[in-house]
């Protein structure tokens, strides 16, 4: 068992937070808004406090899981940051999708006072967070994932290291680039079958059991279709990580034109209203197309 600290008590960090403690760690929660720490440590039995850097005091690991770079630096590096009160030979793992550059940034910054970092970014969503079976997609030492592995096992199914220092949030890259087309051809899909008249619960029912089927048709038709989309992932996040990984094709010289025609789409969702509507969103964006 570990002694550890969670920055970040989001829709992921809150439940990820939870089973930690529920598997037996000792774990001291951080979050901007301190009512929710508060709310975490009396659901859950832990420690809360009021600073990153009183969370991060004596801990083997501290975890983050918050909304983008800036928000990274700030809870890292910060006046109050938790770099101020992790000990040599601690790890810091972050679990935000962020960009690679930042994860970079930080594990310098952090070598310098003998603490590793670890860039750890997750896919799963908020249910893959709730029943503890997210997937980890890890950057960094060999050595330090050994360490961190069996503690993250807490939250996750699967954790893979991908390589040095900014591999999970590449890796993350690929995950989300995956995800918009076949959201977007999800969306096509399901609005073809109602213009053309068909049953697409019956269609969905037929050919999820060949070789269109995908986690995003099993789990997003079925709202699709009813025209629901008040949960999930929201299309704001999907745009930051779009962008982060259309950056970074723009500088390794990848060219993603699904990837960024899907992005210009949500941000007509979000022209819509769409801000935290779940991704599957994109089909009212097709129906919206149809009635004009």
């Amino acid at each position: 068992m570990a002694n550890v600290a969670f920055l970040g008590l989001g829709v992921m960090g809150y439940p990820m937070a939870g089973h930690l403690q529920k598997q037996g760690h000792q774990v001291t929660v951080y979050n901007r808004t301190f009512s929710k720490a508060e709310a975490w440590a009396a659901e859950f039995g832990g420690r809360c406090c009021a600073t990153p850097a009183q969370a991060a005091e004596g801990q083997d690991i501290v975890f983050a899981c918050v909304g983008n770079d800036d928000d990274l630096r700030q809870v890292v590096l910060g006046e109050e940051g938790a770099v101020h009160g992790m000990a040599p030979g601690s790890i810091f793992v972050d679990h935000t999708t962020a960009s690679c550059d930042v994860a970079r940034e930080l594990a310098v910054l952090l070598a310098e006072k003998d603490i590793d970092f670890m860039d750890a970014p997750v896919s799963g969503g908020q249910a893959g967070a709730e029943n503890g079976v997210l997937t980890i997609m890890a950057g960094g030492s060999e050595a330090v994932f050994a360490r961190v592995k069996p503690v993250m096992a807490a939250y996750a199914r699967c954790a893979e290291l991908l390589g040095d220092v900014g591999a999970g949030q590449l890796t993350k890259m690929v995950n989300q680039i995956c995800i918009a087309g076949v959201v977007q051809g999800l969306a096509e899909a399901m609005h073809f079958a109602k213009s053309a008249g068909l049953d697409g619960e019956k269609v969905v029912e037929v050919i999820s059991k060949g070789a269109a089927q995908s986690w995003q048709m099993e789990n997003r038709h079925k709202t699709m279709l009813k025209g629901e989309y008040d949960f999930g992932f929201a299309v704001d996040w999907m745009r930051k990580d779009l962008g982060i990984a259309l950056n970074e094709a723009r500088r390794n010289g990848s060219h993603l034109p699904l990837t960024a025609m899907v992005d210009q789409f949500y941000g007509e969702v979000q022209a819509m209203g769409g801000n935290r509507w779940d991704t599957s969103s994109l089909m009212a964006r097709q129906e919206k197309c149809r009635s004009k």
